[in-house]
């Protein structure tokens, strides 16, 4: 995944592999192998890499260690990673124990409704795996039109939605893989799954 979010950011953001080339001091058929994911860059690299393509280093190194599935490329899940944007808390918390079942999550977030129910419960944890590409029917973390939401996340030969497992009084948020919206990470266990 790493090598592929590094091709798409070049291009979005209008740069040469010949620019990336001369601001990291490697060549361009080594950042041909890592856009092709035949080699991961070394972190010195990498972060020279985000610093020549005006990015945070953290967003990429999340991606690092995941791999892409077909239907990850279907969704075209690089457009919907916050590539250039870090997750902003307004209101400092505390800290959660992490449970093990959950290695890979860099944040809990506390349920505040009962839209994943019974699922997650209202008030429980959920442990979020940043820039984490979804499968059809994982449950995840989303920003959308200036909102944070847990959904599961269903492809649809229509699209995509975000589905509350509290169906009866919540609909799906139906979306068009073009729509704005971002993938903050995968939800990778619960404060209910510690008990």
């Amino acid at each position: 995944m790493l090598g592929h979010m590094i091709a798409y950011i070049r291009k979005d953001r209008k740069l040469t592999k010949a620019g990336i080339s001369r601001g990291t001091n490697i060549n361009t058929g080594h950042l041909t192998h890592i856009e092709k994911g035949e080699r991961n860059p070394s972190h010195k690299v990498l972060k020279n890499m985000c610093k020549t393509m005006g990015i945070p280093y953290s967003q990429l190194m999340y991606t690092y260690d995941k791999e892409l599935s077909e239907e990850h490329k279907s969704y075209k899940v690089e457009s919907h990673i916050g590539y250039d944007k870090v997750l902003s808390v307004d209101i400092l918390g505390s800290f959660v124990d992490c449970p093990l079942s959950a290695p890979g999550a860099n944040i809990a977030v506390k349920m505040n409704d009962n839209s994943m129910e019974p699922k997650i419960k209202k008030d429980s944890y959920v442990y979020i795996e940043f820039n984490s590409p979804l499968d059809n029917k994982d449950i995840g973390l989303f920003f959308y039109q200036n909102q944070f939401y847990i959904r599961r996340f269903i492809i649809r030969k229509d699209g995509i939605a975000l589905r509350s497992e509290n169906r009866v009084d919540i609909p799906d948020i139906c979306l068009d893989p073009k729509d704005n919206f971002y993938i903050v990470g995968k939800v990778v266990g619960t404060s209910e799954d510690v008990k």
